[in-house]
């Protein structure tokens, strides 16, 4: 997770996971859409890309999850792009 608050104004933080296969990824996606309803009845999720792509992104307002084949996040590496950012927490 990157803290983006001194970096932009569209986002607070990035979440960013790795999937092995199509069908965990999906997983993924179902199980960030549950969490974020029972925080909110009514979450604000957009949904971009899908898993058969290798990259979803998930934008909750102030959070913005990326979900990524091994494949796709090694060649968008939002990791690099965003350097300047403070790593908030690293989970491998």
């Amino acid at each position: 997770m990157l803290d983006l608050t001194s970096l932009n104004a569209f986002t607070d933080y990035f979440v960013i996971a790795t999937s092995d296969n199509e069908r965990q990824l999906g997983a993924l996606i179902d199980a960030v859409d549950r969490a974020a309803a029972e925080l909110d009845p009514h979450p604000p999720v957009l949904h971009e890309g899908d898993a058969e792509g290798g990259w979803v992104l998930l934008d909750l307002s102030g959070v913005v999850v990326h979900l990524f084949s091994l494949e796709q996040r090694a060649r968008y590496n939002l990791e690099g792009l965003w350097a300047r950012a403070q790593e908030v927490v690293r989970v491998q």
